[in-house]
């Protein structure tokens, strides 16, 4: 039904369309209910409102019926960020690309106009929107918000950087919104023979459990979690594990550097490395320790960044075909 769906510029004309489509989409939420002239009047001419904040409006259509929508707007708040605003696709038609066209069109019309990054609001009972923007690498960010309507709203604040190479670290909602595309990097990185702890072919499941561990983590302020954005993507990770004995309080063990196969030599894994260092430094955490099989593809960067071999363990992990494979240990002193 999608490739049925003819995406245009969205029309004041089209107010009629965009009230039954959103007022059907809020009716499958209980609670949420629509007060247009109350609290949502600018649907009566919505074209016209977007334009007014040098934004952009999308609606898609199906024998001369609206079954999706999406806007943007810049929000002028010094970091170049746009807004993805009134983004809804009728039931019908969800699971079909529809909303991933809607969302696309909107995140690359905001690119041509220089925007550095993506922020929307969504309402916590729109569990299904929450998912199709984890997919688009959208992670939770900030605080929620109440807008003391009549649907007694209350929203989270999504937000991925848009355009270059961006890391940042993430904090626990941010860590437990990202569970999706960690746990697909992990069996992206895995299955393409990466030494670490798992062997392929590694089901996304396992690797899901593994990262909802590590964002408990990361909440109990035992663990530093870098992501690493391409271009608008998630694709690349890299942790600091900071739970070490009483008396090693200057110590933490740098794991999972990975990135994304199709993505590799851009430069992500050294800026992943070198932002990891200085979140260690931040830490109070001098002396960095990590372990990597003999002969990984990484093992060069740590050698150029200044890590030092401390020594080699034979046999240490199970390869993928069965054998048995070295792993060396490096160290840095990051003070």
């Amino acid at each position: 039904m999608t490739s049925a769906a003819i995406l245009r510029a969205g029309r004041d004309d089209d107010a009629e369309g965009f009230i039954a489509l959103i007022d059907a989409c809020w009716a499958e939420y209980p609670g949420c209910v629509m007060d247009l002239d109350g609290e949502v009047p600018e649907l009566r001419a919505l074209a016209s409102y977007y334009a007014g904040q040098d934004g952009a409006l999308w609606a898609a259509e199906v024998a001369g019926r609206v079954v999706g929508m999406v806007a943007t707007r810049p929000l002028r708040d010094g970091e170049e960020s746009w807004e993805i605003c009134k983004m809804y696709a009728a039931r019908e038609m969800r699971g079909g690309g529809l909303a991933h066209a809607l969302i696309e069109a909107a995140e690359a019309h905001a690119r041509t106009q220089g925007a550095q990054r993506m922020k929307l609001w969504t309402d916590t009972r729109f569990d299904r929107a929450h998912r199709f923007y984890e997919k688009r690498s959208y992670v939770r960010s900030g605080p929620i918000r109440a807008l003391n309507d009549k649907s007694n709203s209350i929203e989270f604040a999504y937000t991925k950087p848009l355009a270059g190479v961006h890391v940042e670290r993430l904090d626990a909602a941010g860590a437990a919104s990202a569970e999706g595309c960690l746990a697909l990097i992990l069996k992206e990185c895995v299955d393409n023979d990466a030494s670490v702890s798992f062997l392929p072919p590694l089901v996304l499941d396992k690797a899901a459990a593994f990262w909802r561990r590590m964002a408990a983590d990361v909440a109990g302020g035992r663990r530093v979690l870098l992501a690493a954005w391409v271009d608008g993507l998630l694709a690349g990770i890299v942790m600091l594990d900071l739970d070490m004995p009483e008396n090693q309080p200057h110590r933490a063990d740098l794991q999972k550097l990975l990135v994304r196969p199709g993505i590799r030599r851009r430069g992500v894994g050294r800026l992943l490395m070198e932002r990891i260092e200085q979140e260690a430094r931040d830490e109070g955490r001098r002396l960095l320790v990590l372990d990597t099989r003999a002969g990984d593809a990484a093992e060069p960067l740590y050698r150029g960044m200044g890590w030092q071999e401390a020594g080699r363990i034979p046999g240490f992990a199970v390869n993928a075909d069965g054998t048995l494979g070295d792993t060396v240990y490096f160290w840095k002193n990051v003070g």
